[in-house]
């Protein structure tokens, strides 16, 4: 009989997971990491850790299986919480949730399981596994869920073949209402609970004063860039060839303070990110602010008004060597090399069509259609049908 540890996070879509392998015959031991230490910056009054600890045990009462709590927060503040105060401090925007599941759930939690003698680590996650042999390997895949709305593929983009051999998504071929109905069928506690938001495993988190226990308040000024500045009628040279053209449409817009207008004062730049439209408290304008870059050595913010603002849109976006990773080694570009692929730059975004070229230090990943808001530091990932082939963090 082998033995599955699941992650147990005190929602549903975990809870029904386990229920299944449970039915499936495996035998299931469920654990719950716990994160999170710090309560002065959680939004709600309420613990949010200790009642999802405790939805979490009685799903497991209720299931019959074993279950405990593992501390993982020191590791959780290394791996995560420090890299994210040092990416916003660099003024880039991390995503701690792909993190957190490269980090912490596949590979923290996994060395726990494998400690418990578990054969797999299972968890809640809205997306499929595939196996083939190819060349005479055994190689996994990464396949989006069934429920289109709520692919959690992108999260996961990060994990590697050792990772995923060892990994279970037991709700992959379900939606969203057929989880909750089993919940409810199975009498489970979370069959109603609402989603989680915020931060993987901490609940919500105030981002701004969770920044600013590190990140120093820092008063600077938000300038406003008219949308039919020259700066965005630069000529387009001839290019010698296609890397040049690559470079030079993924060359961002640089902004000075003597471009716009100063309309407003921010208290540190690092606390904002591209394509924000919250916080910038500026009033008086026909269309809402976004922000279209931050400078975060100069402290200033730079705005547009408007969502179709020319400020916020690019079709290319380039990618580090060492921030590279293939979820599909088989599949790996040499330089010179390209493919046509499907992408997303976030979670909740639509798949559009790309071309990714490899040169010589990374890869550019060209947009058949302009994107709204490419921001650095978070994650691309593309795919070939419902595939997901690899990720890298933007640059």
């Amino acid at each position: 009989m082998k033995r599955v540890i699941v992650g147990l996070s005190g929602g549903v879509d975990s809870s029904v997971a386990a229920y299944l392998l449970k039915e499936q015959g495996y035998e299931v031991i469920g654990l719950f990491m716990k994160n999170w230490h710090d309560d002065s910056v959680t939004i709600s009054n309420e613990c949010p850790w200790l009642e999802d600890s405790n939805d979490a045990m009685l799903v497991a009462d209720k299931l019959g299986i074993p279950f405990q709590v593992v501390d993982l927060s020191e590791q959780y503040k290394e791996r995560i919480v420090d890299y994210m105060f040092k990416e916003y401090e660099m003024g880039r925007t991390p995503n701690p949730d792909v993190l957190c599941n490269r980090e912490i759930k596949f590979d923290v939690f996994s060395k726990i399981a494998e400690e418990l003698g578990a054969d797999f680590v299972a968890t809640g996650h809205y997306c499929r596994k595939g196996e083939e042999i190819i060349n005479g390997d055994n190689v996994y895949k990464l396949l989006a869920g069934a429920d289109n709305n709520k692919d959690q593929s992108y999260f996961l983009c990060q994990l590697s073949q050792e990772q995923l051999s060892k990994a279970l998504f037991p709700i992959g071929e379900l939606t969203k209402p057929e989880v909750r109905k089993i919940a409810a069928e199975q009498d489970l506690i979370t069959a109603e609970k609402k989603d989680s938001q915020g931060l993987c495993f901490i609940g919500k988190v105030r981002l701004p004063e969770f920044l600013q226990q590190k990140l120093k308040p820092k008063e600077g000024v938000i300038v406003k860039i008219p949308g039919n500045s020259k700066i965005f009628e630069r000529e387009i040279p001839n290019f010698l060839n296609k890397e040049e053209e690559l470079a030079f449409f993924a060359t961002k817009y640089n902004y000075n303070i003597s471009d716009g207008d100063v309309v407003g004062k921010h208290q540190g730049a690092h606390y904002f990110t591209k394509g924000q439209r919250k916080g910038l408290a500026v009033g008086g304008m026909k269309e809402p602010l976004f922000v279209i870059d931050t400078n975060v050595i100069e402290n200033v913010i730079y705005t547009g008004e408007g969502k179709a603002h020319k400020g916020l849109y690019r079709n290319t976006l380039f990618v580090l060597n060492e921030e590279l990773h293939w979820i599909r080694k088989d599949l790996v570009l040499k330089n010179g090399e390209s493919m046509d692929v499907k992408s997303r730059i976030r979670y909740r975004q639509k798949l559009e069509k790309a071309i990714l070229y490899k040169v010589e230090k990374g890869m550019y990943v060209q947009f058949k259609n302009e994107q709204s808001a490419i921001t650095e530091g978070q994650f691309v990932a593309w795919y070939v049908g419902d595939e997901l082939l690899g990720s890298g963090v933007i640059a």
